[in-house]
């Protein structure tokens, strides 16, 4: 970086103009071009710096943080990997009426006219996890060994849980939550003639497990 600096400094004092050094001005101008290219070389350091720290922590891009690319699994030890992600989808007060539902807890399904709503959000779930690395750029297509969804209506509150299994070199977390989000989008789109106040709120990672890091974010739904 410094021998760099040094050429450029060079390069650009000789072309000052030559009124400069008639005013005795050329050292108080070397001075400036010294200055400016010193800066210059401390900020293309720093935002080296910068990347290589970025790439510490995000794989998917390169040194200096301004590009991305898939990961490289190949050397990856291969293991069994369980994700389990949850979403939820709020019923408005007229939802629940236009169904008929009183006692709500536990119930494991429900019919609209475009058929069973739960059944179909399961099926949608499964379809959502396989096509993952379809819709998301930079994920590794899986051959998932198994995709499970359960779903049941608690209160006014459509729980989603999407348990993602593969044995391979990386994990299914972004295959689970896939799943559980195309569940409540299908859910969505079932009821949306009655209102469009349904919401699907938090989506987020229960449990991840088989990779370098175990994680646990489990509380009681």
């Amino acid at each position: 970086m410094a021998d760099k600096a040094e050429e450029h400094m060079k390069t650009l004092t000789q072309e000052l103009p030559l009124e400069n050094a008639d005013r005795g001005g050329t050292n108080s101008s070397n001075n400036d071009l010294q200055n400016r290219m010193m800066r210059n070389v401390d900020d293309e350091e720093e935002s080296t710096d910068k990347g290589s720290r970025a790439n510490e922590y995000f794989t998917h891009l390169n040194e200096k943080g301004d590009e991305v690319s898939m990961v490289d699994v190949g050397e990856k030890e291969i293991t069994r990997r369980i994700a389990v992600a949850r979403t939820s989808v709020y019923f408005p007060p007229e939802v629940m009426d236009a169904f008929g539902i009183i006692d709500s807890d536990g119930k494991s399904e429900m019919i609209g006219k475009k058929g069973p709503i739960f059944s179909t959000a399961r099926l949608a779930g499964i379809m959502g996890a396989k096509r993952t690395s379809d819709l998301i750029p930079l994920c590794h297509p899986l051959p998932l060994d198994k995709v499970h969804l359960d779903i049941r209506l608690k209160g006014n509150r459509v729980l989603i849980e999407c348990e993602c299994r593969v044995t391979h070199k990386t994990g299914v977390e972004m295959e689970a939550l896939a799943g559980a989000s195309i569940a409540a989008l299908t859910i969505y789109d079932m009821v949306k003639a009655v209102s469009h106040r349904v919401r699907i709120e938090t989506t987020e990672l229960v449990t991840k497990t088989g990779g370098k890091r175990n994680i646990s974010n489990l509380q009681a739904s």
